[in-house]
């Protein structure tokens, strides 16, 4: 029998986290204080963030050790199986060899714990009794939630409105875990009010939520923010994920010719594939292709310059490619995706021509998802099948160029709590939507007045 699953046992986990600041080649910029548009300095981040956070941010050590306690709770699921979607391939009559790394059996269905529960434990370690932050989809607000549970402390979540009401059992889920969960714009922030007088029916962003949090968390001596996605800390704490798989390889003789990660904020992709830009940058042959909505084309369609990582204003602004923070997206099912902005070090790796970048629209997506689901049994999240149309039609690639190649994607969370976007689907009630360049542009527009990344600051 061929060898399907291929699992590594608790010793082979690693024990430290990888940090591309110590390869990339060109650094990305410095991130600028929203009030004086001035480098930011450690002092800065105090307010939101414990010092081991800060330090991480900014740190350029290419190897940091995992505390042992981080280490106790992530052997709870890891290390995570990597899986040779044999049933995929022969669906598909390819000769390319496709691969998954298997993030949804972690307890909340996704890659996210991997940085809950070592943001968690940095801010316990301080003293700090409460974290506040946003979620989309609600695959991060579960996890932090989760992480919370472990380290007995409270957890405050802001969820997208749309996703609020479309995916009530995640909200079940973070209530579950202790976590206070509300739909924003909400009502318990002045944020959240001004919004909601702007426009009482407002779905919400990212953006939105990310602002309320920060207000809360920057309201309340016992209280920190905590983010899912975009800063170096999160991606550090993710590449568990790429250098398990990483050893996986290694243990049946092969190695991937092409990585693929959906992209909201960027940390599911970075985790899988920065272990495996280090390799290219020292010349190993290896492609990269970060996906994302075409209703939320941040990579694709949008510009790179400072940005605010918020629609309020409050965070510092990053350089990256982005559709203007106040950029309101469509209301699609990949809630996770639905961000302005993308990781600095993520575009920093685009704009360089390291990493790909490609969008897919909504029905494309489900359907690349049913085809998954119908061959490896396993439901994505909506935001994970964007991954696997992408490994899909590198596979059509290969089977027309007659070539055998070994295509790894990140299957970065589990679609248990997605069950209406495909009841909708399979009704023929979901859309397409594709942003206008005149939309892009008005958002754009917006943004007159702030630093461009490509100038001196």
């Amino acid at each position: 029998m061929e060898r399907t699953c291929v699992v590594l046992n608790s010793n082979d986990m690693p024990r430290s986290w990888y940090n591309l600041m110590a390869d990339i080649p060109n650094p990305p910029p410095p991130p600028l204080h929203p009030g004086t548009l001035q480098p930011l300095g450690p002092a800065d981040l105090a307010p939101l963030f414990p010092t081991s956070l800060i330090e991480q941010e900014v740190s350029a050590e290419p190897d940091i050790t995992i505390p042992d306690p981080v280490l106790d709770i992530l052997t709870m699921w890891r290390p995570t199986p990597l899986i040779r979607a044999r049933r995929l391939e022969k669906a598909l009559k390819t000769p390319a060899k496709i691969y998954f790394k298997n993030e949804s059996v972690s307890p909340t269905g996704s890659h996210k714990p991997n940085t809950a529960v070592a943001q968690a434990f940095y801010n316990k370690r301080e003293g700090v009794k409460r974290l506040a932050t946003e979620t989309g989809a609600g695959q991060w607000g579960s996890s932090l939630a989760f992480a919370c549970a472990m380290f007995g402390m409270e957890c405050k979540v802001y969820m997208v409105a749309v996703s609020f009401h479309q995916k009530p059992y995640r909200k079940a889920l973070m209530e579950s875990y202790g976590a206070t969960v509300v739909s924003s714009p909400s009502t318990t922030t002045g944020t959240g009010r001004r919004f909601l007088e702007q426009d009482p029916k407002c779905s919400g962003s990212l953006g939105i939520a990310i602002s309320e949090a920060v207000e809360d968390a920057a309201g309340r001596d016992d209280t920190k923010y905590s983010l899912g996605s975009v800063l170096n800390h999160v991606l550090l704490h993710q590449t568990v994920v790429g250098l398990e798989a990483k050893r996986q390889f290694d243990m049946i003789g092969d190695y991937p010719d092409l990585v693929i990660g959906c992209v909201g904020g960027g940390s599911n992709f970075s985790g899988l594939a920065f272990p495996f830009v280090r390799d290219k940058i020292y010349g190993r042959p290896v492609d990269f292709i970060a996906t994302e909505p075409t209703s939320c084309p941040t990579l694709t369609k949008g510009e790179y310059r400072y940005d605010f990582g918020d629609s309020a204003r409050l965070t510092p602004l990053v350089p990256m490619y982005t559709l203007g923070h106040q950029f309101m997206p469509a209301a699609i099912h990949a809630g996770g995706l639905r961000y302005h902005g993308d990781a600095p070090l993520l575009c920093q790796l685009v704009k360089d021509g390291l990493v790909s970048a490609q969008a897919y629209t909504q029905l494309e997506v489900f359907e690349a998802a049913l085809l998954f689901a119908r061959t490896e049994g396993i439901m994505p999240a909506p935001e994970s099948s964007h991954a696997i149309k992408a490994a899909i039609d590198a596979a059509h690639r290969a089977s027309e160029e007659g070539q055998t190649k070994t295509i790894l994607f990140n299957l970065s969370g589990h679609g248990h709590f997605d069950m209406s976007a495909y009841t909708d689907y399979l009704e023929g009630k979901l859309t397409d939507h594709v942003m206008s360049d005149g939309e892009l542009r008005d958002s754009l527009a917006k943004l007159e007045g702030l630093p461009n990344a490509g100038h001196e600051v």
